[in-house]
């Protein structure tokens, strides 16, 4: 069993419990008498989020690229991560709201490559790249009216993000093997929806977001790992839970 299967599983068993709690919180909230009554009548509020991500590559390969070389093939191995933002929301009105976020992402990215050795056996070898972003992400939050103590909402949104572990600077002559190198800076379109759910104390919300990378973050330097690119983006799963007061 690979690393990535199994974090596939276990991640389709965190969204299944999101969803449950997700269920089972608007059930309730529904039936429930009103909390924070006057909370949608603030211009603003301020919150936090904690998220766990699954992230990978949108690759393309060089057009010219026929893995005529030792190298076979090129796979994605998804690996996890978490996320950690403050929040900061403004009422347009009742529907649209405008969110800015701005944490630390911590994202790995695998990739399984395999080359074919002078014996004819074939040789995995698993690259991962290990990325801490600083995200300054502007979100647009279009939610319905409250039913009871719910409301469900969807989520489109643009990022900018630094990294700040990039080894786009290192010298590969002087690393015992080759690493893959990513830029800096990077962008993303974020689409998600998600559901707020109103306690007595503290407004709380389950959301799941898909992050798309807008700008090719490979730095080609034609070493083993890179010569097959034309393209590299990034891509995440997240799944976060909200606490806004």
């Amino acid at each position: 069993m690979n690393r990535s299967s199994s974090f596939s599983r276990s991640t389709i068993r965190v969204t299944g419990v999101a969803l449950l709690l997700s269920l089972a919180l608007g059930t309730q909230a529904q039936t429930a008498k009103e909390n924070l009554a006057k909370f949608d009548y603030r211009a603003y509020h301020f919150g936090f989020l904690l998220s766990g991500n699954s992230s990978s590559f949108n690759f393309r390969l060089r057009p010219d690229f026929t893995f005529a070389d030792s190298l076979l093939s090129v796979e994605n191995n998804a690996l996890s991560g978490f996320n950690l933002a403050l929040l900061a929301s403004l009422n347009v009105n009742p529907t649209i709201r405008i969110r800015f976020i701005p944490g630390l992402s911590f994202q790995d990215r695998g990739l399984l490559f395999r080359f074919r050795n002078a014996d004819g056996t074939t040789q995995p070898v698993n690259v991962r790249t290990e990325s801490v972003y600083l995200d300054f992400p502007f979100v647009v939050k279009l939610r319905t009216d409250r039913i009871g103590n719910f409301a469900p909402y969807a989520l489109i949104g643009g990022k900018f993000s630094r990294d700040m572990q990039s080894q786009a600077d290192v010298n590969q002559s002087l690393q015992d093997g080759y690493i893959l190198k990513l830029s800096k800076g990077n962008s993303s379109i974020d689409l998600g929806a998600g559901a707020d759910f109103f306690l007595p104390f503290f407004k709380f919300s389950v959301e799941m977001k898909t992050e798309f990378g807008m700008r090719n973050v490979l730095i080609q330097d034609d070493t083993p790992f890179s010569a097959a690119f034309d393209q590299l983006r990034t891509r995440s799963f997240i799944i976060s839970f909200t606490f806004e007061g």
